[in-house]
């Protein structure tokens, strides 16, 4: 299947399951009167928001690259990674306010729990829990940002869900509203660790930092008999789904044909070791030969 079908099908996938947790938090609170159930369904629907945004971004995120974008899309993906990390920061600061609200209106903390609410809760768990691995493992098979940083966004609900679950648990066996408070904190770090995580891993792709070592190149090229020197040496990209790489090589032999099947087995190997690579190799005769990668 192709990439970029097999990512919106997944995409899908998860939103469904979102708009389903969306749905029975949202019954469980507003049945018990649980503002932070409430809440937490409100947060649930920002994972659906960020699936649509996802959607939305691999529609314009094609690695095909056309006449007004000559290195393809894929840059569309992680910005909309950096999206989804700036929704978890913003749940991060809702939990908190959510906090610093109970401290100042304790009366927003008298709900009613029951069991079936409390099992309720363990079954959305359940299914951020599957969405979570489900979404990590097709984002470390297909190499997807976008995917990647959607499954931190679950990771962080389910830190989420199980201090709104302990909270309710909680309040349901001893009546003390303040456990609801005293979870808000680590939660929020937890969401937005996982928001500093996406962001991390994204921005150097954008600001173009180097894909691949210098060295690993020049030992790659200098391995191809017939190459004396590969120098001025750059690279961009994401390891494993495009990489653009810049050379200049120094090669003895003295026709042009030779010279470009040298080059072709460079790509090759660059390829087989990093997979999708485009490489601009610039040639030079043995009488420009230098030593320093510039």
């Amino acid at each position: 299947m192709p990439y970029e079908r097999e990512v919106r099908r997944i995409l899908w996938l998860t939103l469904a399951l979102n708009l389903l947790v969306c749905a029975i938090k949202a019954g469980v609170g507003l049945a018990s009167g649980s503002l932070a159930i409430i809440a937490d369904a409100m947060h649930s629907l920002t994972d659906s928001l960020n699936n649509v945004m996802g959607l939305l971004i691999m529609r314009w995120a094609t690695p095909k690259p056309d006449h007004e974008h000559p290195y393809g899309h894929l840059k569309f993906e992680a910005i909309g990674a950096l999206g989804i990390a700036a929704m978890l920061g913003i749940a991060c600061f809702e939990v908190l306010q959510s906090a610093v609200g109970r401290l100042l209106d304790p009366s927003a903390a008298a709900v009613e729990i029951t069991p079936l609410s409390l099992a309720l809760l363990v079954l959305v768990l359940a299914i951020n829990l599957f969405v979570a691995v489900y979404e990590r493992r097709a984002a470390q098979r297909l190499k997807s940002n976008l995917l990647l940083a959607d499954a931190q966004q679950t990771f962080g609900d389910i830190w989420v869900t199980l201090g709104v679950i302990a909270g309710a648990a909680g309040v349901w066996l001893t009546g003390a509203w303040w456990i609801d408070v005293a979870l808000s904190v680590p939660v929020s770090l937890a969401v937005l660790w996982s928001g500093w995580t996406v962001v991390r891993s994204n921005v150097p792709w954008l600001v173009d930092e180097t894909a691949i070592q210098p060295a690993e190149i020049e030992a790659i090229a200098t391995s191809i008999p017939g190459v004396i020197d590969c120098h001025a040496i750059h690279s961009r990209g994401l390891v494993g789904r495009q990489v653009f790489v810049e050379m200049h090589l120094t090669v003895s032999t003295p026709d042009l044909d030779t010279a470009h099947r040298i080059t072709e087995q460079i790509e090759q190997k660059l390829a087989d070791r990093y997979g999708q690579v485009t490489a601009t190799i610039h040639v030079e005769p043995a009488r420009y030969a230098e030593h320093s990668i510039g």
